[in-house]
């Protein structure tokens, strides 16, 4: 049976109470409950049985203070000893205020310690049991060294308890202390967070470190931690560090603003991480060094301040389904013999290389993205790394490197964009390539140093601003099955002494086949331009690049190749169907249909015998950017395909750096190859006004102009030429050469799209990659068209599809949030998906 002890003052408490707290206890039998009334009481309770100490009042009426000079406050050496509802003030911030004997047993409840810490000491061996604390809902507050200290075997749990303002650590545990805490708030401390040495554990759930001095989780020798949903928030340090042999394991944590890195792994320790974030790093978001590891599965590392992770030493990283966005270094940098595999990660807006490797680590990327960096891929490791099935889009500079002297196999890659070469191999490199694409980058599609000699296979080279395959002096390789098409400067360039062989290669559309220097000696086997079969060594005219080559395949070559590889048939009904399905253009649309009516009888009367009207197939397009013309030009060659007035239809669509040459002499044959490869066709020259500026003087596209001229003559029934432009500028271009306003007689205005008609655009861009527009996205979405300014960045139906793409990624960065999404959500464009107009 539980007896009371009551503990007041003289005067109060009635008869029988206890003048002091240590007084009670010693009558108090192991059970019992000792009641103590409001006031500071200063005196050293020592706990030597089972008993409850608790405040009679509540909490913060009771204050238990050690005297001034002794060591603590509340010594316990006996069992299931308890606390509820009371302060205890330390006589000095360096020693402990509360004391727990090996063997103990304490419970705080509702309590506060301040001004020193509670220190709980365990057995040093396994064989002398254990100590066993719990707090609940407690304060502690203003200890030096520690808040908490566990040492030995302790077995400690903490519930909705705050640690905070310890000039030192926060939590420390050392030897074999255990500790399971839930809800733990510790914040403001100059040293760690939470230190744990020896052999110690921690479970850490619901948590928050915030604002340690030091590392939010510190782990050294052989700890383990484990810790789920919890924050840790501007550390002076690392977030979380593991040294020695340490072992963590973290599940849906965030750590934020670390002064140094988010993560650091290092010597052999271990850390696996899933579903955690590190944002704002001062270093680092994960350093692995020496032998360490790190797993992280669904992770996301944002804004570092060095590379994202770096890995040296022997470390090794492992991510899969990670991402990591912006960043002042590289987005992942491996150094030494570090070994880093990513699967399904993606790399966005870092200042350096989106995955750069080097020394002799080793990279394993599969399914990743990398985007919007400065260079994409970048391996400088002669140890052997592989890229397969990644794409890299945006970067500033080269899509992807292999370094001299470095090792990479890449399978199923895809480069766009890049703002230098899309894919370079470097003086002495060893790569293999196998399949992937290299599309509109502003250099060219692959560079081939001094000395390297890639396998090549399977690759597609498309829009590249230069050559296609450019092989410097001394270069080789074998090129398999490699197709280049719509290059702006000859598709392969061979330079001095190089020896490339290639093997069954296409060119189509391109400014030029083969270029070659003096003393290049390229081997070609079944390799077609347009076609026609490429042979080295054949006339050479001058490239776009100035430098000799294979001359283009001449008129008649073409046209036999064009008749070996004519286009199926297609049904002029359907093609008109096609033609009026399109958004807006009305009056676009009845001029072609009229145009077609003309034609239909011209292709009769020619059948009856009749001879045909005069009559000029060749247009001017006149409108802003965006309007369709391209589009509806590619249609009309299908069009005249199918009455019978063209042998293939096909599009050949270039602009004035694809005709007009460098230096004199170089224009006429450049213009004419580009013409060859429309015969049978449609030649679609966009932004035709500028073969004649305003102010021509000796500009070469006039010579341009009269070549154009007599070979739209010379080949009348053969081609379709439109010229494209604006509306105002087509007229000085029509202009510029008598011959012009001849054969172009007649002019098809593109108007700019209403807002209604771009919401259509959209929504069919989101049909045809099976997203739905709710309701009030589109009403939004009208609104957004209707606000966009329409000066001379406008792009009609371009600005309409990037409206599209940017919704896209901002569902995509949405529904990345939800756990299990639906069906439905992954398919929805909501009004908030939309981009601010302001963005615009």
């Amino acid at each position: 049976m539980t007896t009371r002890h009551t503990v007041a003052p003289k005067g109060q408490g009635g008869r029988g109470a206890y003048r002091t707290i240590g007084e009670a206890v010693r009558a108090a039998s192991p059970g019992d409950l000792v009641v103590i009334a409001p006031g500071t009481w200063t005196e050293n309770v020592v706990l030597d049985r089972a008993v409850v100490l608790t405040a009679e009042h509540g909490r913060g009426s009771v204050v238990i203070a050690a005297p001034p000079g002794e060591a603590a406050a509340v010594t316990v050496d006996g069992p299931d000893c308890a606390l509820h509802n009371i302060t205890v003030w330390g006589s000095d911030a360096g020693l402990p205020a509360v004391s727990v004997s090996p063997g103990a047993g304490l419970v705080l409840e509702e309590c506060s310690v301040e001004g020193g810490r509670v220190q709980v000491k365990g057995p040093e061996d396994e064989e002398g049991g254990t100590t066993a604390v719990v707090l609940r809902r407690c304060r502690l507050e203003g200890a030096r060294l520690a808040g908490l200290h566990l040492a030995g075997g302790v077995r400690a749990r903490l519930e909705d308890t705050a640690v905070t303002g310890v000039d030192g650590t926060g939590v420390v545990l050392s030897g074999t202390a255990s500790l399971e805490a839930v809800r733990l708030r510790l914040e403001r401390t100059t040293g760690s967070g939470v230190r744990l040495r020896g052999r110690s554990r921690l479970r850490l759930t619901d948590s928050v470190l915030a604002g340690s001095g030091r590392a939010g989780l510190l782990l050294e020798d052989a700890t383990e931690a484990t810790a789920g949903e919890s924050r840790i928030e501007t550390p002076g340090a690392a977030g979380v560090h593991l040294t020695g042999s340490a072992r963590a394991e973290l599940t849906d944590c965030r750590i934020r603003g670390a002064a140094a890195s988010g993560l650091v792994v290092q010597e052999t320790a271990r850390l696996s991480a899933s579903g955690c974030s590190v944002a704002d790093a001062g270093a680092n978001g994960l350093l692995v060094t020496g032998s360490a590891e790190a797993d992280l599965a669904d992770c996301r590392i944002d804004r570092s301040a060095f590379s994202a992770v770096h890995l040296a030493g022997a470390a090794v990283g492992r991510l899969a389904d990670c991402r990591v966005r912006g960043g002042s270094e590289h987005g992942v940098h491996a150094t030494g013999e570090a070994r880093v595999e990513l699967i399904d990660c993606g790399i966005a807006d870092v200042a350096m290389t989106g995955v750069s490797v080097l020394e002799r680590a080793v990279a394993t990327l599969t399914g990743c993205r990398v985007a919007g960096s400065a260079a994409g891929i970048g391996i400088g490791s002669p140890a052997g790394s592989t890229v397969a099935d990644t794409t890299v889009t945006g970067t500033r500079e080269i899509g992807v490197q292999v370094a001299k002297g470095a090792a990479a196999a890449l399978a199923g890659i895809r480069i766009s964009g890049a703002g230098a070469a899309g894919l370079v191999v470097d003086e002495g490199a060893e790569a293999t390539v196998a399949g992937g694409r290299v599309e509109d980058c502003a250099g060219s599609g692959a560079v081939v140093w001094t000395g390297a000699r890639p396998e090549v296979t399977g690759l597609h080279i498309d829009r590249p601003g230069k050559n296609g395959l450019f092989l410097a002096e001394g270069a080789g390789g074998t090129f398999t099955g490699v197709e280049v098409t719509r290059a702006g400067f000859p598709a392969l360039h061979v330079a001095k002494g190089a020896d490339p062989l290639f093997r069954h290669c296409r060119i189509r559309d391109c400014a030029e086949a083969l270029g070659t220097d003096e003393g290049a000696q390229p081997v070609l086997e079944d390799c077609t331009a347009d076609g026609t079969p490429l042979t080295f060594g054949t006339p050479a005219a001058a490239p776009a690049n100035g430098r000799p080559g294979t001359a283009a395949p001449s008129a008649s070559a073409t046209r036999a190749a064009d008749d070996a590889e004519e286009p199926e048939e297609e049904n002029l009904e359907d093609l008109l169907g096609e033609l009026h399905e399109l958004v807006g253009l009305d009056r676009v649309k009845q001029d072609v249909g009229s145009l077609v009516k003309l034609m239909q009888t011209v292709r009769r009367r020619e059948e009856a015998g009749l001879p045909a009207p005069p009559l000029s197939r060749h247009l001017v397009f006149a409108g802003n950017p965006g309007t369709g013309k391209t589009t509806v030009a590619r249609l009309y060659g299908r069009l005249l395909k199918a009455l019978g007035l063209l042998r293939r239809g096909h599009l050949i669509e270039v602009d004035r750096t694809a005709l007009v040459g460098e230096y004199v002499g170089h224009t006429g044959p450049k213009t004419t190859a580009a013409f060859n490869r429309a015969l049978g066709g449609v030649l679609f020259i966009d932004e035709a006004y500028s073969l004649a500026p305003a102010f021509a003087g000796n500009d070469f596209g006039t010579e341009a102009v009269a070549t154009l001229v007599k070979l739209m003559e010379d080949h009348r029934d053969d081609v379709v030429v439109i010229a494209a432009g604006y509306p105002g500028d087509m007229h000085r271009f029509i202009g510029s050469n008598p011959g012009l306003a001849s054969r172009f007689g007649r002019t098809l205005l593109f108007e700019d799209y209403e807002p209604a008609e771009l919401v259509s655009i959209v929504e069919y861009q989101a049909g045809q990659h099976r997203y739905e527009l709710t309701p009030t996205a589109r009403t939004e979405l009208v609104g957004l068209f209707e606000a966009m300014p329409r000066g001379e960045g406008f792009g009609n139906g371009r600005s309409a599809r990037q409206i599209f793409q940017e919704t896209t990624e901002r569902q995509a960065q949405r529904v990345a949030e939800l756990a299990a999404p639906t069906p439905e959500q992954l398919i929805s464009l909501e009004a908030h998906d939309l981009p601010h107009p302001a963005a615009r």
